[in-house]
């Protein structure tokens, strides 16, 4: 008697491939900066969303940190006020960080936390100022060696990561939106999400760091080559920092700090593509470029990756 073919046995093997992932990220926690168009492409939202509580479900924590760049400026633009950059900053007044207030936590977080509430009572959503979660203090970047005045940007001084811990613990999804209370005045900051989502990652004790992009990762020798470099240790990439684009700068700084303040792996993603962070995290080809910590952190990493692999033979 013949065996039936079944259509379905790809999806199997899928899972199956999937298996020694699953193992090895079963309990940990993994933060994800969610940005560029990820954020703003309807299908990849939904991609975006399906992915985070697909984790979720797997056994994993997710926590999700946003910015806002783009609904930002829009809303600024509505608002009669000028988009103002230095130092690749946005010069942030105090009516327009009001706006940026409004939009993170009031626009870009309430649709993310909807669209992950589609599965379930999972998300809940809260700023950095949110029982303390994070607290800076103003940021003044140099120009030609002098500290520039860009208003109610900030540098993170402190990360208290109470609230988060009690939310994972209650199998709830955090979204935090990156505003910063402030450490010396009554008011807040607007702070780099990459940074803080790094600076989250780190206090978390994370054991991955995963920053989505508009690229497919950190390219060899651009713009000569689009070849990119799937995994690199903290000291080659501190080499490679000066060279970079401006835009990936924080994010790579991110990455930098996160594995050198005790984050597994960091990982920079290209969000255009759907469920990239599935593909990432369970496959074996994984896709971007993936920071580890130098020397032992860097060996740990790959006996890690070896026994992991070994077990899918």
């Amino acid at each position: 008697m013949s065996t039936r073919k079944h259509t379905a046995l790809p999806k199997a093997q899928t899972l199956i491939e999937a298996l020694p992932w699953l193992t090895r990220h079963h309990g940990k926690t993994v933060v994800i900066k969610f940005g560029g168009n990820a954020m703003v492409d309807e299908e990849l939202k939904s991609a975006f969303a399906q992915d985070v509580v697909f984790l979720r479900h797997a056994g994993l924590k997710p926590v999700v940190v946003h910015g806002g760049g783009p609904q930002i400026s829009a809303q600024l633009d509505r608002h009669g006020l000028v988009s103002e950059f230095k130092a690749g900053l946005r010069v942030t007044t105090p009516e327009a960080m009001d706006v940026v207030r409004m939009v993170l936590a009031g626009q870009v977080q309430r649709e993310l936390v909807g669209l992950l509430n589609q599965h379930g009572p999972l998300a809940v959503g809260m700023t950095g100022e949110d029982a303390n979660t994070i607290t800076a203090v103003q940021h003044f970047p140099q120009i030609d060696g002098e500290p520039v005045d860009i208003g109610r940007v900030g540098e993170i001084t402190e990360i208290n990561i109470g609230a988060i811990e009690a939310l994972l613990d209650d199998g709830r999804i955090p979204v935090v939106s990156s505003i910063a209370r402030s450490a010396d005045d009554n008011h807040v900051f607007n702070v780099n999400a990459d940074t803080a989502a790094a600076a989250l990652a780190a206090a978390l004790n994370a054991e991955t760091l995963m920053v989505l992009t508009d690229v497919e990762g950190l390219y060899e020798d651009w713009p000569n080559s689009d070849e990119v470099i799937s995994r690199l240790t903290a000291k080659e990439l501190e080499k490679l920092l000066p060279e970079l684009a401006s835009g990936m700068v924080p994010k790579m700084q991110g990455c930098l700090f996160a594995v050198r303040n005790g984050v597994t792996t960091a990982r920079v993603i290209d969000g255009r593509v759907q469920h990239s962070i599935l593909l990432e995290i369970f496959t074996d080809e994984g896709i971007g470029t993936m920071v580890v910590p130098d020397a032992e952190g860097a060996e740990a990493a790959k006996v890690t990756e070896r026994t992991v692999t070994e077990g899918e033979s």
